[in-house]
């Protein structure tokens, strides 16, 4: 045998299995289980923690994971799971707070559940153009999305009547078969820890029964529990462990369903413990900015209506975007501005920093918004607009701060066959995880700024 004709074979086996291994992920299978409030270092450091979740540390050492995702502006949970299926920040996709936009108060408080608002492409959309099936359970903004098998999230009141809209958004059918199979799906606006073991077993069945190529499953009792007593309190742990359980039975039955299922375990934001509610609106109000229809007689408890407004606070948790109704007068933009340092010189307020447009541009916030508030960590937005400047916070946990913050840090693991063991790929952005599962899918997202991690 001629001595280099050996290195050469060596060189072909390697350059097979190269290509085997990448094989090996092409249009594999993928599931997607969002883990709302999961908190990175939760995962990264459980034994330091007291935590025992071998569920997800198992990812640590099976698969590839990042030690911090940073998020988007504002880190919370509707723009973040909008950038999580489309790979691009909320600037581009549109999602730009979890609640629609409704500077006349008349929205009753609606979120923005509605896939048609979406900008670009979604995963679903990329799948479902390519020939394969998805299907959704609970994940946000996705209702009308281009899925199969899509059981959106969606609420009204809380009511037993909410499942009539439920079944009425849903895939035709899909809710009384799981039903009939599995026993009653749980009431959406209900976030307990059973609640989302609940909802894994029918994304379970979902997957053996609908043989989906992605399926997005969304998990929420965590932020449930974390808003209530706040980050790394005893209540929120017990909740993370007994999640773990969950992920453990739903990845095993799902890899034995069909072995080349790839598994991702993201979240959306993390979490800051609170001290202090703080109400923007209320100097928008005695600054005129915003007017106020006076109570009718006799009827001073009546709901207020707005009658006309020239800047208003727009609440996102640990921020406040705010709205100009005429963005382009120069005036309005120097009056709202000149309020904004006045109470931001106020230390009782926690305003850390006050972002101008072009630095929402940079941070890929809301092109609404002519400013936008950062509050300190421990500090968060009031729950109503008429509630004092200055409250005892109704949550001791919350999000929505600037993404820069590391309290913020999200979540990424990922393990199944062609992913690397034991990888970490370091501190990540949000916007690549989509473009990874995009290229482990074998589909394309044309508009997506991230880019594939593996």
């Amino acid at each position: 045998m001629h001595p280099r004709r050996p290195r050469r074979l060596l060189s072909l086996l390697a350059v097979v299995g190269v290509f085997i291994s990448t094989a090996a992920i092409a249009d594999a299978p993928v599931l997607m289980v969002s883990i709302d409030g999961l908190r990175a270092n939760d995962v990264l450091q459980a034994k330091q923690r007291g935590l025992s979740l071998p569920a997800l540390t198992a990812f640590l050492h099976e698969g590839s994971y990042a030690t911090g995702v940073t998020g988007v502006t504002p880190t919370v949970t509707y723009p973040s799971h909008t950038t999580l299926v489309t790979g691009v920040a909320p600037a581009v996709h549109g999602i730009y707070s979890n609640y629609a936009f409704d500077p006349e108060w008349k929205n009753d408080h609606g979120w923005n559940w509605y896939a048609q608002d979406i900008h670009v492409t979604t995963l679903w959309q990329a799948v479902h153009d390519k020939g394969g099936k998805t299907a959704s359970l609970m994940w946000p903004v996705s209702v009308g999305a281009p899925v199969d098998d899509n059981l959106p999230e969606l609420w009204r009141s809380g009511a037993d009547d909410d499942r009539k809209l439920l079944r009425a958004v849903s895939t035709p059918g899909l809710l009384d078969e799981a039903d009939q199979a599995l026993g009653v799906y749980p009431q959406v606006k209900s976030y307990t820890a059973e609640d989302d073991a609940r909802r894994a077993e029918y994304a379970a069945w979902i997957w053996q029964h609908k043989h989906p190529q992605l399926l997005t499953l969304h998990l929420n009792s965590l932020d449930a529990v974390e808003h209530e007593y706040g980050p790394g309190s005893p209540q929120a742990n017990a909740d993370l462990s007994r999640l773990d359980q969950v992920i453990g039975k739903l990845r095993r039955e799902v890899t034995q369903n069909d072995p080349h299922t790839v598994v991702a375990i993201v979240s959306d934001h993390g979490f800051a413990s609170v001290q202090h509610d703080i109400n923007l609106f209320q100097p928008f109000i005695q600054a005129g900015l915003i007017t106020l229809a006076k109570p009718k007689q006799g009827e001073p408890d009546a709901k207020p209506i707005v009658t006309d407004w020239q800047a208003t606070p727009w609440p996102n948790g640990g921020s406040y975007a705010i709205v100009l109704h005429h963005p382009q007068d120069k005036a309005l933009q120097a009056r709202v501005r000149a309020l904004l340092d006045k109470l931001a010189a106020d230390p009782q307020l926690g305003i850390e920093r006050i972002l101008d447009a072009k630095e929402i541009a940079e941070q890929g916030g809301n092109p609404q918004a002519s400013f936008y508030v950062g509050m300190k960590l421990g500090y968060e937005s009031a729950s109503t607009p008429l509630s004092p400047l200055i409250d005892t916070p109704h949550e001791r946990g919350t999000h929505g701060y600037l993404r820069q913050h590391p309290e913020m840090n999200a979540t990424f693991l990922i393990a199944g066959p062609g992913i690397p063991a034991g990888k970490s790929l370091g501190q990540i952005d949000m916007r690549d995880i989509a473009p990874t599962l995009a290229k482990l899918l074998g589909v394309q997202l044309p508009q997506a700024t991230g880019k594939p991690l593996l």
